[in-house]
């Protein structure tokens, strides 16, 4: 482990930790303003066949009758953005397993794409769905990125996160991604590193599985989660040992090229014009559904955690927006800073028009510490990552997503309830979930 890592990591989970605390009490609005320029639109579907233990996601289990009316009120919700105004280039799906409902979502996507000119759209999914049929209804529906989340080809791995038995042994796996290739345009796969009792010589195994398939894009994350989330790992699958992170990213590089270059931190791709879904174009990103959030003209937005609230609210003629933070001038600049330098490289030209300040100037501790531990480069108003710094901004982010799923984990302590009597099945009448309150109160939970 890097000399750096441990106080690094510290450090960052402090200053993370109060950048996402939302503001107490008072009114969020009802939607933020619309931007001029175009956004890119987050689209949340939080049901799952599965609940895996090392997700931190709001996600709940999946049932046919209460995802119908879930899917109304994303639409619904997604209607209003274009009524106010909103432009959206973008779009992504994720979850939750988007495509355990395929009519409802392939629906939303045409409703989308009634609205606005998109020029791409990334999807979530799991290998079970990985069905001919549907493959080419999410490619006929607009659908240009399809993202699988594998995690692991090991065995042993997938039946200590329950994944094994629903989704298929490593070689099943292999075999349905290697029949899905050349459908949708780009098939990413979803990896998993320094994962509870993973070794080198495992990840050095799906390393091999994956140079040999050939896919267009590798997004290897290494384990991120909230501190309950990790409990519940301690429970079925141990511990993670934080000694093997760095020498694992460093055998991910190693392993993937030459044929893959790294797009992002953690994204490798083999084509030129492959993106990351943490590395947008636009300044803004609009989040729709329970349990998303946005991030527009600088102030972060929360929509509430409980689907019954949010059904509430949007069939109440509202958006589900519950919360909302806006942050200072220094910490929206050192969120560009972290967003846009993940994708290995900063303008800094670009962030002096976007802030109108000399951002080297104002974030220049930051900049020298980054310098000083070999992480950055300069070359004129463009600051580059060098390769350590691709692994030092891989903690970064993964400190800024941990505090997120922090933020998701007290959202969901609220609904404990409800959660409890989703996840076990217990019977709640659609028409109960679906009834509207009186248009503009307030969900008391989040």
């Amino acid at each position: 482990m890097p000399w750096f890592e441990r106080p690094l990591i510290a450090l960052l989970e402090r200053q993370y930790a109060r950048a996402m605390q939302f503001e107490p009490g008072g009114r969020a609005p009802e939607l933020p303003p619309a931007p001029a320029a175009a956004c890119q639109l987050y689209v949340h579907v939080p049901f799952c066949e599965v609940l895996c233990p090392f997700c931190s996601f709001h996600r709940v289990r999946f049932d046919a009758s209460r995802a119908r009316p879930y899917f109304d009120a994303l639409r619904r919700e997604i209607a209003l953005y274009h009524a106010a105004g909103f432009r959206f280039q973008d779009v992504y799906v994720g979850g939750g397993t988007p495509t355990v409902d395929p009519p409802q979502l392939l629906e939303t996507l045409a409703f989308v794409r009634s609205l606005w000119p998109v020029r791409s759209i990334s999807v979530e999914t799991n290998p079970n769905h990985l069905q001919p049929e549907l493959l080419h209804c999410l490619r006929d529906a607009g659908v240009t990125r399809l993202s699988v989340g594998v995690q692991s080809f090991d065995d042993g791995l997938l039946a200590s996160m329950d994944r094994l038995h629903k989704y298929g042994s490593g070689e099943q796996i292999r075999q349905r991604l290697a029949a899905a290739q050349g459908i949708v345009p780009t098939l990413n796969v979803d990896m998993i590193f320094n994962l509870p009792g993973q070794t080198l010589a495992m990840l050095g195994h799906d390393l091999d599985r994956l140079v040999g398939l050939g896919v267009e894009q590798v997004s290897f994350y290494p384990l991120m989660t909230a501190r309950g989330a990790r409990r519940r790992m301690a429970r079925t699958m141990g511990f993670a040992d934080p000694a093997l992170r760095h020498p694992m990213y460093e055998l991910i590089g190693r392993r993937l090229q030459p044929g893959y270059r790294p797009s992002s931190a953690w994204c490798f791709a083999r084509g030129q014009d492959l993106h990351d879904e943490y590395i947008i174009d636009q300044d803004d990103y609009v989040g729709v559904g329970s349990g998303a959030f946005s991030y527009v003209g600088g102030t972060m937005y929360s929509t509430t955690f409980s689907l019954r609230h949010y059904l509430r609210r949007v069939g109440a003629g509202g958006s589900g927006i519950a919360e909302q933070r806006r942050l200072s001038a220094r910490e929206r600049m050192r969120y560009d800073l972290l967003m846009r330098l993940f994708g290995g490289e900063l303008d800094l030209a670009a962030m002096r028009a976007r802030h109108g300040t000399d951002v080297a100037r104002a974030l220049a501790p930051e900049l020298v510490a980054m310098r000083l531990l070999g992480a950055t480069r300069r070359d004129g108003d463009v600051l580059r990552l060098t390769p350590r710094g691709r692994y030092i901004w891989v903690l970064m982010m993964a400190g800024f997503f941990n505090a997120v799923n922090e933020v998701r984990s007290r959202m969901r302590e609220h609904i404990r309830a409800e959660l409890e009597s989703w996840n076990v099945e217990v019977a709640v009448p659609v028409a109960e979930i679906g009834r509207p309150v009186a248009r503009g109160a307030q969900a008391t939970q989040s």
